[in-house]
């Protein structure tokens, strides 16, 4: 997984993801009165990060709205912003997995990364690999766990959000990896949790806020985070590395873009907005209360960041000969 200092040093070409140049050319352009944020999910964490941002955005538009447009898995919203007026007036907020994963996935995907700008992070989260009943309570680390699976392999299951997300790709990754078939159990949102909880399936795979409350209650146990350091929600879990695993180590991040076209004087309007309602505290707590922490890089950093884990996930991705779908 790329880090901070991974993105100082990855090679110059690798920012031609961004189609937009980030030098200011000019200030001319009048801010937009009315702008429209867009979500490809039903209300959730993404339009709630949205409309906490927004809410202290007022300086950037008189009038913000936040839309949720469902569909093919988050790309209704995504081809909404493609063909959107580039003047600052339409946003999307997505996992950065639109960008680096989808390209990998979809035979027929309608639009490409170049076709948006990246505007700011403004979130992260690792995922948690975490346990039911199903299997015995004397399964406490990792390497316990993957030592149950090769002993039981009809029990060796994990369920995640669906097909071809990140969360998927981390669980094939962990059998290859570990030489045991791990059999895939996609559902709908954060359905798995329930069928863990009944030890329908062995784990679960999911962003560490969607079963934290039942990991602090005792009712599923967590065996390892992909961060690069421990989280701070879940400190006494330790990371993937510190397991034997470090080529698992990932995060989900949740950033901001807009069509490609948008001026760059326009586009660093709207990251500084960001960046500031990213800077107050009602922000900062909302956010920690949604189980993901403030993560905000440069615009640059953040094209870098998309372009790195773009070719990481095309690597893993044919390595666990996955055949893309429609």
């Amino acid at each position: 997984m790329i880090t901070r200092r991974d993105l100082l040093t990855v090679s110059a070409a690798s920012v031609a993801l961004s189609a937009v140049g980030l030098v200011p050319q000019g200030n001319t352009q009048p801010l937009p009165k009315t702008v429209h944020i867009l979500t490809g999910f039903t209300p959730g964490l993404l339009d709630a990060l949205a409309r906490l941002i927004a809410g202290q955005m007022k300086d950037y538009s008189e009038t913000i709205v936040v839309e949720t447009r469902p569909g093919a898995g988050g790309r209704v919203a995504v081809e909404a912003v493609k063909t959107a007026d580039p003047d600052g007036s339409v946003m999307l907020i997505a996992p950065l997995g639109f960008m680096m994963l989808y390209p990998h996935v979809y035979k027929t995907l309608r639009y490409e990364p170049r076709d948006f700008t990246p505007v700011s992070t403004v979130a992260s989260t690792p995922t948690l690999l975490t346990v039911g009943p199903r299997v015995p309570d004397d399964v406490r680390t990792l390497a316990d766990f993957v030592g149950w699976c090769r002993a039981n392999p009809k029990h060796a299951t994990y369920g995640t959000t669906g097909v071809g997300t990140t969360l998927h790709f981390l669980g094939a990754l962990l059998g290859r990896t570990a030489g045991f078939d791990y059999l895939h159990v996609p559902y709908q949102g954060n359905a798995s949790i329930q069928d863990l909880l009944k030890g329908e399936i062995a784990s679960a795979i999911m962003p560490i806020g969607s079963s934290l409350g039942l990991v602090r209650s005792g009712d599923l146990r967590a065996l390892a985070a992909t961060g690069p350091r421990r989280s701070s929600f879940l400190p006494s879990v330790p990371t993937v590395a510190e397991a034997g695993y470090p080529s698992l180590e990932d995060l989900t991040w949740y950033g901001f873009f807009v069509p490609m076209k948008t001026p760059a004087a326009m586009v660093e309007r709207l990251n500084s907005a960001i960046q500031a309602a990213l800077r107050t505290q009602e922000v900062k707590s909302g956010i920690m209360k949604l189980g993901v922490e403030v993560d905000a890089i440069s615009m640059g950093d953040f094209a870098r960041l998309i372009a790195s884990e773009s070719e990481r996930w095309k690597a893993i991705v044919q390595a666990t000969d996955f055949t893309p779908t429609n």
